[in-house]
């Protein structure tokens, strides 16, 4: 059994108020099936046994890991060059560091990508082949032709297919058109393995031809990738900055509204009354004003949304809809500043509990990882110590980054070997087994 003792602060992330803070409290955690155990006032007259391990904590506060609920671990930019090296035959390489730097240095446990990892990515991370969060994953980010995710070369019209998530086995090409082909897409995507699915219900911002304010998919086409998905058991997430776009969304039967950069009053009523959750991606926002290598016509877009996003926020949180938080790292540097994502949220107008409400337990519960996201008996281990008391003030981070968090706890191990008695990762996993067997 490993034992947190005696806790300064612990937040744990059932709620966006004050019940969920507890101070001076012993956290035990049973080190063999990393689950937590229980968590009580601290004892100081508590004795342990040899095959028991004790931290102090008495000057950390202790949270339970971050959950990024919209990610993309097989980007590395999207400059043109950063493209090409994501779709090299060295792209495992990369995603694999993306992975440890999203875990180690990020501190999120749980990750939803929506769009390009692959269930070969997902079983990697699971047999402790590759370490990073577990995932949640699409597959695909679904487009029409010319749309949001159909990027293509500077000879646009000369027959160069799309660069982003081009098809590959695991995943089928994400640019769909018409209704019938949209829901063989969603079949394909289910079968191979899809936790949810992602459409684009508007055109985007660092898309290279399409305007903010044109239509993506027609109501029909959307209509039937909702359909199919709940036929499957899997609800729709949907990029979406225009109101036209938040609108049929909406209509339209998508569970979870991302970016939402023109989202109003109106349309934050029309989704509570939907059922809809909202993931604004507030860092992102304030990153792509800072780019470089977008054209002109690219950062014009970037300045409409950057205008409007924070009220659009704003709106949200006033007509009561679940905010998530999601980071959107597709800029180069983002992955493994996670973190920040709490920062901008808190910018944005959420109190510093709303936000690290939004990045676990409320997340875990939306996104259908009901085993992490909270420290209670039973619940995945995943926690983060940390020196700063970032709950009560997220900024901590811009100060000092992921020097804020001492250690980053996932299933019950450390990675990063800062706490002497809690157990640390082992480079043990399926490959290790394979090769260690004898030859037959």
């Amino acid at each position: 059994m490993l034992l947190l003792s005696n806790i300064k602060t612990l937040y744990d992330g059932t709620a966006a108020d004050e019940s969920a803070l507890h101070r001076g409290v012993d956290l035990h955690v049973d080190a063999a099936t990393g689950r937590i155990l229980e968590l009580r006032p601290h004892d100081p007259a508590l004795t342990l046994g040899d095959a028991h391990a004790r931290v102090d904590c008495s000057a950390y506060t202790v949270t339970p890991g971050l959950i990024d609920c919209h990610g993309h671990i097989t980007v590395l930019g999207l400059r043109p060059e950063d493209i090409d090296r994501a779709n090299s035959a060295a792209s495992l390489l990369y995603v694999e560091k993306v992975l440890y730097r999203t875990l180690v240095d990020g501190g999120v446990t749980t990750l939803r990508d929506i769009g390009g990892a692959t269930h070969m990515i997902k079983r990697l991370v699971e047999e402790g082949v590759m370490i990073g969060p577990r995932l949640k994953i699409s597959i695909c980010m679904l487009s029409t032709t010319g749309g949001h995710a159909d990027f293509r070369g500077p000879d646009r019209c000369h027959a160069t297919l799309s660069k982003l998530w081009p098809p590959a086995p695991g995943r089928p090409s994400n640019l769909v058109d018409g209704p019938w082909e949209c829901r063989k897409r969603v079949r394909e995507i289910a079968a191979c393995g899809a936790d949810l699915i992602k459409v684009c219900a508007s055109p985007g911002v660092a898309s290279p031809s399409d305007h903010l304010e044109h239509r993506d998919f027609t109501p029909d086409e959307l209509r039937a990738i909702c359909d199919e998905a709940g036929a499957r058991g899997l609800k729709v997430a949907a990029h979406a900055h225009s109101q036209s776009g938040i609108e049929l969304a909406i209509e339209c039967g998508v569970y979870d509204l991302q970016h939402i950069s023109f989202l109003d009053e109106r349309l934050a009523d029309m989704a509570y009354k939907a059922g809809c959750t909202v993931t604004p991606t507030s860092w992102i926002m304030d990153e792509l004003t800072r780019a470089e290598g977008f054209t002109p016509f690219v950062m014009e877009k970037v300045k409409k949304v950057t205008e409007h996003h924070r009220r659009a926020v704003e709106y949200a949180h006033r007509g009561g809809l679940p905010i998530l938080a999601g980071t959107d790292a597709v800029i180069p540097g983002m992955h493994g500043r996670n973190y920040l994502e709490l920062v901008h949220l808190t910018r944005d107008g959420l109190s510093p509990l709303a936000a690290w409400h939004s990045a676990t337990g409320l997340a875990a519960r939306h996104i259908g990882q009901l085993d992490a996201g909270t420290i209670a008996p039973g619940q995945r281990a995943d926690l983060l110590v940390c020196r700063d008391d970032v709950v009560a003030d997220p900024e901590c981070f811009t100060r000092r980054g992921a020097d804020a968090i001492l250690e980053v706890i996932k299933d019950g191990v450390g990675y990063r070997d800062a706490l002497a008695g809690v157990s640390q990762r082992q480079f043990r996993s399926t490959v290790d087994a394979v090769l260690a067997a004898p030859l037959s």
